[in-house]
């Protein structure tokens, strides 16, 4: 058992599938610098070569295509956007050929290809450089979406995302590099095994969030034990798919639902998550109507006093709740 950052267990999930299998690779801008990827990936172009950390020139669609065609040939790639906002630039890669080969082909072909975003949110970056595009990509059908809350999850997440035998999208998130939670050494880990987790129990109000709103969330849900409420935290690990078992079970049990996402509301996460609970559950168990906290509907900005009200916080969250749970 160690204690390892979220940033650090990234490294750790590269660093377990470069030692155990030869196939896999990966290839993308600034792979050798930590004012790209932070502390994910450090030396690992040292230890491993450069032939297997693969530094590219600035051309998402080329590197993406690379990493595609090279997963069709049997290996296992990974393609890093240091920005996810600048995975766009490859969507045909990514939507129009990797999310549909294996339905064209009857199941005989998949590409193992990953295709890691990372969230840069905040230091005035701006409208370009802040957005998340979870919910965009879990609309595919084709595309697993995983996104980690924990350190654990982001080396685990990583790992079932390389060894899986189709084509994920795993975001990870600048906010989170430095949380730390102590672990085991890296094994191999499947989709297969992998479930919503409830992160802090309660009986009065679900609390549904994935990736950094889980940490808000938790945060909440620690303020609002000290004012009598006890929040339930479900993390969902998994934009595409939504595995709803564990979110009706809990709402169930507290009669109320408020999603947590850190994105903007408009076909997003938090919309499909309470659709999908109203479609399952009969309406009497409801205590009051469900919620969510999103983002506004509008581009980051890049003054920091308008940052400052642009991002939800735990004390956003406790406020709502309060009001829920009157």
């Amino acid at each position: 058992m160690k204690t390892i950052s979220y940033g650090q267990a990234i490294r750790d999930a590269h660093a377990f599938v470069l030692r155990t299998d030869p196939r896999f690779f990966v290839l993308g801008q600034g792979v050798w610098a930590p004012w790209y990827v932070g502390n994910s990936m450090t030396d690992l172009d040292l230890e491993f070569g450069t032939d297997r950390i693969i530094d590219t020139p600035v051309s998402e669609a080329a590197c993406t295509g690379a990493a595609l065609g090279a997963a069709l040939c049997g290996y296992r790639t990974l393609v890093v956007h240091p920005r996810v906002d600048f995975m766009i630039l490859a969507i045909d890669q990514i939507v129009t050929q990797a999310a549909n080969w294996s339905h064209m082909f009857g199941g005989d072909v998949s590409p193992a290809v990953t295709f890691r975003g990372i969230v840069n949110r905040g230091g005035q970056q701006g409208a370009q450089h802040s957005q998340a595009l979870h919910s965009w990509f879990a609309h595919i059908p084709g595309l697993r979406v995983a996104l980690p809350a924990t350190a654990r999850d982001a080396r685990d997440l990583l790992i079932a995302s390389i060894l899986d035998p189709g084509p994920v999208v795993y975001i990870d998130d600048r906010w989170l590099y430095e949380e730390e939670e102590l672990m085991p050494e890296a094994q191999e880990v499947y989709f297969n095994s992998i479930r919503p987790a409830v992160r802090r129990g309660g009986k009065d109000i679900t609390l549904v969030s994935i990736s950094f709103g889980v940490k808000v969330a938790l945060e909440a849900a620690t303020a609002l034990e000290q004012l009598g409420i006890q929040a339930e935290v479900v993390d969902l690990r998994l934009a595409n798919p939504i595995m709803i078992e564990e979110v009706l079970t809990s709402v169930e049990r507290t009669g109320r639902l408020c999603v947590v996402d850190a994105a903007w509301a408009s076909c997003g996460l938090a919309g499909e998550v309470i659709a999908r609970v109203m479609e399952t559950i009969p309406p009497n168990v409801l205590k009051s109507q469900p919620r969510r906290i999103t983002l506004p509907n509008a581009p980051a900005p890049t003054s920091a006093p308008l940052e400052k009200d642009f991002y939800f916080t735990s004390a956003t969250v406790v406020t709502l709740v309060q009001e829920m749970c009157k």
